[in-house]
């Protein structure tokens, strides 16, 4: 039994990362994936959340959005919308963007999309979550 697999995580901009790594949690759309070595194929759809992996006995993580997760025995595939490590996440711009979606949350406007209020409050909180790990 292999004690690692390979780690790919890529946007349609750039490659993020391609490691070595003995475990990973992705958020898929209905829930998160814990991943180890010799993990049972699949594919699953990612939703807004924390994706982290350890390398090396240390936790990292990136704050991901949306696209695809392909899982092999040895090879993790990450093919995200967008995605950010913690280091280039603007703070200022998560809380402006999560106090925004409060204020829409708590409107009463008649043509509010709910929906799209909520993913935005859930996209700046975990930017923020993630965000405090540097």
């Amino acid at each position: 039994m292999a004690s690692t697999f390979h780690l790919e995580i890529a946007t349609p901009e750039r490659l993020l990362l391609r490691e070595q790594v003995t475990e990973a949690q992705v958020p898929a759309k209905n829930g998160y994936l814990g991943i180890l070595p010799d993990h049972a194929p699949l594919l699953a759809e990612l939703g807004i959340g924390e994706l982290t992996y350890t390398v090396a006995g240390r936790k990292q993580s990136l704050c991901i959005e949306g696209g695809w997760v392909e899982v092999l025995p040895d090879h993790v595939r990450v093919l995200a919308t967008t995605a950010e490590r913690a280091d280039e996440i603007d703070t200022h711009r998560a809380h402006t963007a999560l106090e925004r979606a409060e204020q829409r949350l708590a409107s009463t406007e008649a043509d509010l999309d709910v929906g799209r209020a909520l993913n935005a409050l859930k996209r700046a909180q975990e930017r923020l979550n993630v965000a405090s790990h540097k």
